[in-house]
């Protein structure tokens, strides 16, 4: 267990009631204590912060005008104290009580700058976005990985490095991929960690789903002006991505269960992908307010089953449900 750095916790979070007190819930579980929680609300006006109200956290307030995805994470990140900052979101949840100190472990390693955890979704996710998270987190862990993947809904990065480089305020998504991409670039390592595992709960509209793959697009055209996605490249991944996840439902006798669900939710997340390519208007606050990931960069495998009990979130539904 690390004993010798400490930690701070930044939560983004917009209109969260229904997950926001299941993830504060489980870091109160958490095997390390005394961990600091900063809350980035962007103006929620359900009872997100009447919730986080019951749990030690401190809120930092950014306005919708203002907020981006990287200034948010900036904001939050200014007003901690820890030496490693962990990042997640308001809809994802600990699985496991050793979920902080997994997540914390690699930076023992002076040359770790970032470091992920496992994804698993929930019932409300989409049958795709389960093979998603299959495939970009798999059950092994993966030191000093060679490329710049990470996803900020459940990362842990070196705060100093930070203060070097910030989060780019200007980028529509992939803001994490563009911070790995820097560290790499500097010399530092990241690490994967299968053990440190959230829930990533999604409960989106096809509309939602088209509109966060558009803006991941439009982020990537900033951080990769040369890259291009072509209409052929739409047709052609979309038939792909429907035909593997077809066929993983049909080895697990789902298919007719979830085959328009396949079709609609693969034609989304690549329509909004080549839209977001050849948007070609104004990043604003605007579209900030309205609001790709690069393929085979993962294989699969397996590692040992967990010996840890999961958390138990029983009591803090039963008592949501009665309080």
């Amino acid at each position: 267990m690390i004993t010798n750095m400490t930690l701070s916790i930044v939560i983004r979070a917009f209109n969260e009631e229904k997950h926001i007190g299941r993830l504060l819930y489980g870091i109160t579980q958490q095997t390390l204590k005394d961990v600091e929680i900063i809350l980035v609300d962007s103006g929620s006006t359900d009872k997100t912060l009447e919730i986080a109200s019951q749990y030690p956290v401190k809120v930092v307030h950014i306005t919708p005008e203002e907020f981006t995805f990287g200034r948010s994470l900036n904001r939050g990140i200014a007003a901690t104290s820890g030496e490693i900052v962990v990042i997640t979101s308001a809809h994802c949840y600990p699985v496991y009580p050793d979920w902080l100190e997994k997540l914390s472990k690699p930076f023992q390693n002076e040359n770790v700058a970032l470091v992920y955890g496992r994804q698993i979704g929930g019932e409300t996710n989409y049958y795709s976005e389960h093979q998603f998270f299959r495939k970009y987190f798999p059950e092994n862990s993966i030191s000093e990985q060679g490329h710049p993947y990470s996803h900020n809904a459940n990362a842990a990065i070196r705060r100093k490095l930070w203060k070097e480089h910030q989060y780019d305020e200007l980028l529509t998504g992939l803001e994490d991929l563009a911070w790995s991409s820097w560290a790499l670039d500097e010399g530092y390592t990241i690490d994967y960690v299968a053990e440190a595992e959230v829930m990533h709960q999604h409960d989106e509209t096809m509309r939602q789903i088209y509109k966060r793959y558009k803006r991941e697009a439009i982020a990537m055209n900033q951080i990769l002006p040369e890259s291009r996605f072509t209409f052929w490249h739409f047709i052609y991944m979309w038939i792909k991505t429907c035909f593997l996840d077809l066929m993983q439902a049909r080895r697990e006798g789902v298919i007719l269960r979830y085959f328009w669900s396949v079709i609609r939710f693969r034609l989304m997340q690549y329509w909004g992908t080549y839209q977001g390519f050849h948007y070609s208007g104004k990043i604003d606050a605007k579209l900030h307010r309205t609001f790709y990931y690069p393929p085979n960069i993962l294989d699969r495998k397996f590692s040992k089953p967990r010996v840890v009990d999961p958390i138990e979130y029983a009591n803090i539904e039963n008592r949501e449900d009665h309080g």
